[in-house]
């Protein structure tokens, strides 16, 4: 079969099967008797053997190598093809995430595009002060995709950073609390106490219902900020775990003051109380945590709180018995 019948069967052009021959990864295996190339039936599936590898995306050379050499084994050059793609399958994504930020900008025009894209670049900056810069001026200039903002803030440690990125994403719109929410799913706790940081500055039902679900993170302290937020929201479902960081001890007053302005309705304060009594009656609460306990009972009205208080001024424990007499003495005085 002469190279213009080949061409045309197996798609492959005359010039390309020259080039083969020329590299030695093709060799006809004859010629006419006037100098024309003819190819055998071998020859014919050598050409495909060829152009399935090629597919692949091995280069001609390792074409060679696989055709000719006997020795040679596949599993590593295909492991090694196999790590170049999923490369360059991370950097074609990136890219594409890149694009698609710069386009949810709406950008005017190319002056526009080059802000957005020095912007994202600076979100991205091992300098704290590039990307503080950044995410203050994601609101007041060209505003930053929502997703670049929660992708930032969500990998953001620097405290001062993170702050102006949690102020940007409260005035970016909609869409963000759902994307924070989704990083709750984090393997990382780190990562989920930032998005409930960053959820606990965000107002809406959306923002409350994220944080509602991390209240049953594994994480002790995910589930303290996520307390914290819902309890100035009015959130009784935050009770509980407020009452677990006073047993802890960290941030003890703060989940004591989020307590009394749950205590706005009887309902809530006799619930309140009651948890309180119940933690206080465990065998597993040391001393320190009861005083912290009987001193969360201060500021919750009603009659449970009240009774708690005279049967806790007779306790064992002195420093809970004086603690508990001297907040009797207060809400006499009130």
């Amino acid at each position: 079969m002469l190279i213009g019948e080949v061409a045309r069967r197996s798609g492959v052009s005359a010039r390309m099967l020259r080039h083969y021959e020329s590299l030695g990864l093709l060799r006809p295996s004859g010629r006419t008797g006037t100098g024309y190339r003819e190819y055998s039936g071998d020859d014919i599936r050598r050409i495909f053997h060829i152009e399935s590898l090629r597919s692949l995306g091995l280069s001609l050379r390792e074409i060679g190598r696989a055709l000719d050499d006997p020795g040679f084994t596949p599993s590593a050059l295909v492991d090694d093809l196999i790590r170049q793609t999923r490369d360059r399958i991370a950097a074609e994504t990136e890219l594409l995430t890149r694009l698609r930020r710069i386009d949810a900008a709406e950008p005017a025009d190319w002056a526009d595009v080059l802000q957005v894209v020095v912007m994202l670049r600076a979100l991205g900056s091992k300098s704290a002060a590039a990307r503080q810069r950044a995410a203050l001026s994601s609101v007041d200039e060209l505003r930053l995709p929502v997703e670049a903002l929660v992708e930032a803030v969500l990998r953001e440690t620097d405290p001062n950073v993170a702050g102006a990125l949690r102020w940007a994403l409260a005035r970016s719109g909609d869409g963000s609390a759902a994307l924070l929410a989704e990083g709750l799913g984090s393997p990382s706790a780190a990562v989920r106490e930032r998005a409930v940081r960053s959820l606990a500055e965000m107002p809406g039902e959306e923002s409350t219902a994220g944080l509602r679900a991390a209240l049953a993170d594994p994480d002790a302290v995910v589930r303290g900020q996520a307390a914290l937020a819902l309890g100035t929201r009015g959130v009784a479902d935050a009770v509980p775990a407020l009452i677990d960081m006073i047993v802890a001890g960290p941030n003890d007053t703060d989940a004591a003051d989020a307590l009394s302005m749950l205590a706005s309705d009887t309902a809530t304060a006799d619930r309140i109380a009651t948890g309180l009594v119940d933690r206080l009656a465990l065998d597993a609460a040391g001393a320190p945590a009861r005083a912290r306990l009987t001193q969360a009972l201060a500021d919750i009205p009603g009659a449970t709180a009240a009774r708690a208080l005279v049967e806790l001024s007779y306790d064992g424990d002195p420093a809970v018995a004086l603690t508990a007499t001297y907040l009797l003495g207060l809400r006499e005085a009130r």
